[in-house]
């Protein structure tokens, strides 16, 4: 029905109306501060600092989704958006797969969540599912290791591959992949404050 509440919601829909406190720091931090997996390194040559970052990144797409059962994981945002984390977690299987076997390592390979007739398949088939969710983590972890081990062999960020719109660098990849996560952690960030009130990190 049009007025069930999802995952968060109290009768006008918001975080605060269920009862959720919207917390922010110390009080309320996803993991200690000294159990962060996330590093904290000092400067490192170009290579270092990229895959740094982006290995960050991943870490805190697993920090936003801790603890979610499926009905959290595929929580929506606010219509019209088909936005939920499980969306995203299948979304970004999908980036990390076209940029690093499809366009660098040239594998000819289709799409694990997109499809020819929705280019929104990730976010829109995502459902409150438990095996979705299952393969949708094993999904994404397949693909960040590849990404990982192609990498860690490659002669220099000076490797290319080509895609539609022309060559790409490993370094141009890298620093997309970067912004692309970036993006989606701000969306990560609302999500969860809407699934349970949790904020930070």
């Amino acid at each position: 029905m049009a007025s069930d509440t999802g995952p968060g919601e109290g009768r006008n829909g918001t975080a605060q109306d269920a009862g959720i406190t919207r917390t922010f720091g110390w009080q309320d931090m996803f993991v200690p501060p000294e159990e962060d997996p996330r590093s904290d390194d000092g400067p490192g040559d170009e290579r270092t600092t990229l895959t740094a970052y982006l290995r960050d990144y991943r870490l805190t797409l697993e920090l936003k989704c801790g603890g979610l059962d499926a009905a959290g994981m595929a929580c929506r945002s606010v219509p019209p958006s088909n936005l939920s984390l499980l969306g995203l977690v299948r979304h970004l299987t999908d980036v990390e797969r076209h940029w690093f076997r499809r366009v660098l390592a040239g594998q000819d390979v289709g799409w694990r969540f997109r499809s020819d007739d929705d280019r929104d398949a990730a976010f829109d088939e995502a459902a409150a599912d438990p095996a979705l969710v299952e393969a949708a983590w094993i999904a994404w972890r397949e693909e960040v290791r590849f990404a990982e081990r192609f990498v860690d062999d490659a002669p220099d960020l000076e490797v290319t591959g080509t895609y539609p719109g022309g060559i790409v660098s490993l370094r141009d990849v890298l620093v997309h992949m970067i912004e692309e996560y970036a993006r989606h952690m701000g969306h990560a960030d609302l999500l969860r404050e809407r699934i349970d009130g949790r904020v930070g990190q």
